[in-house]
């Protein structure tokens, strides 16, 4: 007969495999729900052993990747990190930013809102990343060639809650000109996030590339240039085709740029 420890502790081997917990991947924009606590939201990164979740408020908070502690559809699971991704790996209906592809969908009217980016390599990492949740949302990406005049701009977009915009901006520090122009804006309707890094390039992971890590260049030299001569890329414009050829899905990212998009595109299209 079944004693009072007749669960996964004296069960046979084969019971105790059946019990596991199922491995979901943690890709950006899954919702899930950490059961200890009852929250829920979608996934913005995992990193250092933890799971960051966005709520439907924008609130984020970071819980503990542990064994069986969040729940995906209703089910029980254990999140892990994705892996890294080629082109013949990508999964039949999903998009190269993880989400879910919708059949025979064509792209929509656009809406009023848009998202915008400093120069051409930022759009055109994020079409090659996020063009097909883009063109199904509606959204335009739009180039600034810099955020020197940002105030001034978002003004002249007259923003309001059917027109939202998002700015993905670079090097957005504190202290850095950036994060001045950044703070000078203030709408409700205006987003306005970024990442640490110097420029976009920066972005797309080291290991990605073929390097252990970017190198570290002198202020007094242009930094693509300086990119360019120390791992011997030819010139920006040759390089930077040679970066984008290798990038296919969004775990080709660092993920300060995954969650600065993700968050960009939930506020543009009101998801937020």
């Amino acid at each position: 007969m079944a004693g009072i420890l007749s669960g996964p502790i004296d069960a046979p081997a084969a019971d105790r495999r059946a019990a596991a917990h199922p491995e979901v991947p943690a890709v950006p924009g899954l919702q899930v729900t950490h059961r200890a606590s009852g929250f829920t939201g979608v996934v913005v990164r995992l990193e250092g052993g933890g799971v960051e979740l966005r709520g439907a408020t924008g609130l984020e908070r970071v819980f503990r990747q542990t064994p069986g502690a969040f729940t995906v559809d209703g089910r029980t699971a254990t999140l892990v990190r994705p892996p890294t991704a080629s082109p013949a790996a990508v999964a039949p209906g999903v998009t190269a930013s993880g989400s879910l592809a919708v059949a025979g969908s064509r792209a929509k009217v656009a809406r009023g809102g848009r998202l915008w980016v400093e120069g051409v390599h930022d759009a055109e990492l994020i079409e090659r990343v996020w063009g097909d949740d883009l063109r199904e949302e509606g959204v335009v990406v739009e180039r600034l060639d810099g955020i020197d005049h940002l105030a001034v701009e978002v003004r002249r977009f007259e923003p309001n809650p059917a027109r939202r915009l998002g700015v993905l901006v670079d090097h957005l520090v504190p202290g850095s000109k950036e994060s001045r122009l950044a703070a000078a804006v203030a709408h409700p309707d205006v987003l306005v996030t970024g990442t640490p890094f110097v420029d976009v390039w920066q972005a797309i992971r080291p290991s990605v590339v073929g390097i252990g890590a970017w190198p570290e260049i002198p202020r007094s030299t242009e930094w693509k240039v300086g990119i360019c001569e120390a791992l011997g890329l030819g010139t920006p414009p040759e390089a930077w085709r040679s970066l984008l050829a290798k990038v296919s899905t969004y775990a080709d990212l660092e993920p300060a740029l995954v969650g600065a998009v993700e968050r960009l595109i939930d506020f543009v299209t009101g998801t937020t």
